[in-house]
Order: structure tokens, then sequence, then C-alpha cells
């Protein structure tokens, strides 16, 4: 019986201590975790620099390229990179014995035609041939003087004349080489019209670029020189190659002696400008090109919900805030890192 007691009073004090560890595990679960704490700024709107920075090539604002009107042997290319031409200077010319045996063809078969024209209508007053058989006659004779006519056309072109004064850029081509008909031949820049930086700017930006506006370009050839330029042209379409809009940016040489080909840094300042939605930019975080990520905050719930935005321009820790933003969201900045959507946060003040 004793022994009994012994085991009975052995499983109770076992239970007991059961219960105290579960009331123990209940009350540790009823401890909540504490929510994150994190600073948030509104959106709001600000004045970023409007400035635009690209990289581009000084090139002559007249660029031709100069071919043959005929394919043939080149005979002769008098010209080299870099010289100076005057208008109606010859720059390079064909070999002419097949150009001119094609020519004479072409006139003894007109003059043959001529002939049997002038016979055949003999022949018809003499009442021996018919009326139809002199028309074929005459369009045989209209059709050969026209070949006659292109190919003294084409003989005159044979000969590349500069069209413009101005520089010989780039020569494609040497002598004793076949090239074809309209085969670049030589690239020659026109001094009439100056010069211009060619640029490549990304939708966003051609669209608050206007002609007229003031960039300052500058050149490694000329360190601390500033030029100033203005937009003469914008391409109504992006280069299928690299997606970008072509810019010119006419420039001032100011006494300067200018080469094709110079790589310039320009510094464009659009006309157009305002105020621009922007947040912190370490509310970000991610962002790849336009589109980023940031965390919104929700004051009634005190939470925060992820969502992608566009972004743009960035000055002073500013990022310029395109498109996605609701009007009046506060973003989540120091402690967005740690974040994950939906989580309950308590915003600090600074």
């Amino acid at each position: 019986m004793k022994k009994t007691s012994l085991i009975l009073c052995a499983v109770a004090a076992a239970a007991a201590c059961l219960a105290e560890a579960a009331c123990s595990s209940r009350g540790d679960a009823s401890v909540a975790t504490p929510a994150r704490a994190v600073h948030a700024a509104p959106a709001k709107e600000a004045d970023l620099d409007n400035t635009l920075h690209a990289v581009g090539l000084l090139t002559p604002k007249d660029e031709a390229r100069l071919s043959f009107k005929v394919g043939g042997l080149i005979e002769s290319i008098k010209v080299e990179e870099g010289q100076s031409v005057k208008t109606g200077q010859v720059l390079a010319v064909l070999k002419q014995t097949e150009i001119s045996a094609s020519v004479e063809q072409a006139r003894q078969t007109s003059a043959k035609a001529k002939r049997d024209l002038d016979r055949g209508k003999a022949l018809l007053a003499d009442g021996v041939t018919t009326e139809e058989a002199v028309q074929d006659l005459t369009t045989a004779f209209n059709v050969a003087s026209a070949a006659q006519s292109g190919t003294e056309f084409n003989a005159e072109h044979t000969r590349i004349q500069a069209s413009v004064d101005g520089v010989v850029l780039r020569k494609m081509a040497e002598a004793n080489e076949v090239v074809q008909a309209g085969q670049t031949v030589l690239i020659l820049g026109g001094a009439n019209r100056g010069w211009v930086v060619r640029i490549g700017l990304a939708d966003r930006d051609v669209v608050r670029t206007r002609l007229g506006d003031v960039a300052r370009v500058e050149f490694d050839a000329w360190p601390g020189q500033k030029f100033v330029g203005r937009v003469s042209n914008i391409a109504s379409a992006a280069d299928a190659a690299t997606g970008t809009f072509t810019v010119e940016v006419q420039l001032e040489a100011g006494g300067a002696r200018f080469v094709q080909g110079l790589v310039a840094k320009v510094a464009l300042s659009p006309q157009s400008s305002g105020k621009v939605k922007v947040i912190p930019v370490q509310a970000l975080v991610e962002a790849n090109d336009k589109e980023a990520g940031v965390f919104v905050l929700d004051r009634s719930r005190q939470a925060v919900h992820r969502i992608s935005i566009q972004i743009g321009r960035m000055n002073g820790g500013q990022i310029e805030v395109l498109d996605g933003l609701p009007a009046g969201a506060e973003v989540v900045t120091d402690g967005a890192a740690f974040l994950e959507n939906g989580e309950a946060v308590r915003v600090v003040a600074r």
C-alpha cells in the first residue's frame, strides 16, 4: 500500500510539471514579435537639374558620300584623307576604255537606225514598202537615240567632282580597284554650313529637347575650353541599331581648327523645365534601368506593400518618379531593404 502511494505521488508530481510547462509555453506564444521600425517620407514636387549629358562625335554639317554613276576600274584617286578641296575639283576618275567603247557602240547603233529610217521613208515614197514598216523603223531609231543619250550621260559621270568646298573625310577605295555603280568611293565634308556634334538621346530625354536648346561642348583636344552650341536637328525616329534618337548640336568654332571624328562631351540644357515628383533615392529596393521597386506605407494598417514605379533622373539624393506612385503616397526610406510585402511596421520620426 505504501508502495502504491509513492507511485501515485510521483505521477501527480509529473502531471503538475507538465501542466506548468504547458502554461509557460502558452505564455511565450502570446508575446508578439515587435513591428520593425522604419522611416518614411512623402513623395513631393521639386526642381531637378535639367541638364542632359551625352557623348558624341564632331563632324561637318554637310557630309556627302560620293560615287560613280556606272561601275568600272578606277584609274586614279587624286586626293587623300584630310585634304581640302574646292567646288568642281576632280577627285577620282574611271578608266575610259570600256566607257568609250559603250558610247561608240551606242552612236553607231543610232546612226544605223537613222539610215534605215531614211531608206524606209524613200521606199515608202516609191510605194515599195508599207506605212507600218516605216513606223517600226521610226520606233527603232527613237530607241537607239534614247540609248545613246543614256550612255553619253553615264560617260559624263565617270569622274567624281567636289560638289562644295570641303574636306575629304574618308577614302573608301584605291586606284585599280573595280567598283560598282553607286558604291561609295569618297566621303566629303562640306565646310559651308559649319560643324555639328551628333549625340544619341533616350526617348525620355529627347522629348524634353527642343530646337535651339543651348549646349556646352568640351573636347579633350582643348582641355578647359568650352564651346557653345545649339540644337539644330532632332531625329523623328529612333536608330534601329541603338534605339536612341540622333540629335545634332551646331557648334561655334571660336577660331579652333576642327577635324572630323573628335569625341565631344555635351551638356545640354533643355528649355522645358518645371517641378517633378521625387522621392529619396534610398527608398529604392531594386532598380533596373527605368523600373524600380519601393515600399508604400499604409498608415491605417501600419503595414507596407511593395509596388513597381517608373523612374527618371537622379540629383541630390532625389530621384524622379515618372509613373506608378499614387498621389500623396509615403514611401519607406531607412529600413526598406529588410521588409517583406504586407509586413507590419512602426514609423519612427527622425
